[in-house]
């Protein structure tokens, strides 16, 4: 079983897999019995160039526009065993002026109802290796430190030198999507 990593941790993934072309970035949590709180709850991804910004609208992939505008990153259609949700990742599409992806869950803003993460059970970010289904980095619970935030950066993978390394991020936001949209470059 591969070890879960605390926040911060991250992997020197190409340089331990140096044939990894591919990687499926999972997401698994639990709703306890809400649940208007499980579909509310989403995954995204945000490509950032120099800065830690997006170039643009087609830099963000989410339920609304599920592929980036260069093919390297897409929500899957159906998550598989242990996710919930799933997004595939081509490193060999991203294009040179990305220099990082964060992948981020969030609550989709308009519930009549004032929700938070901190009401799931559990969060877990992992990423597998997109042709074995191997699992190659698993997260601790993202949960346990977050208090009034409804949309929490899970991890990011990232260019380092020639490597693709990724990272357990679990920065909370209590401004949701709006608030990271402006973090990232984003019209809110």
């Amino acid at each position: 079983m591969t070890p879960a990593l605390a926040r911060g941790a991250n992997v020197a993934l190409t340089r331990e897999l140096p044939d990894l072309r591919q990687v499926v970035v999972g997401i698994s949590w639990d709703p306890r019995t809400d649940p208007a709180l499980a579909d509310n709850v989403r995954l995204a991804a945000v490509l950032c160039g120099p800065g830690g910004t997006a170039r643009g609208d087609d830099d963000l992939v989410f339920f609304n526009q599920l592929v980036s505008a260069d093919l390297s990153v897409a929500v899957t259609d159906d998550a598989g065993p242990g996710d919930i949700e799933q997004i595939e990742v081509d490193l060999r599409l991203v294009p040179g002026g990305i220099e990082r992806a964060a992948f981020v869950l969030y609550l989709n803003e308009g519930s009549p109802k004032r929700r938070t993460l901190t009401q799931l059970r559990s969060c877990v970010v992992r990423v597998l290796d997109g042709e074995t289904g191997s699992t190659i980095v698993r997260s601790v619970d993202l949960v346990n430190e977050l208090t009034t935030e409804t949309a929490v950066i899970l991890g990011e993978l990232y260019r380092h030198r020639d490597d693709w390394k990724f990272r357990v991020v679990g920065q909370g936001h209590a401004d949701g999507m709006t608030g990271l949209a402006r973090q990232f470059g984003l019209p809110a």
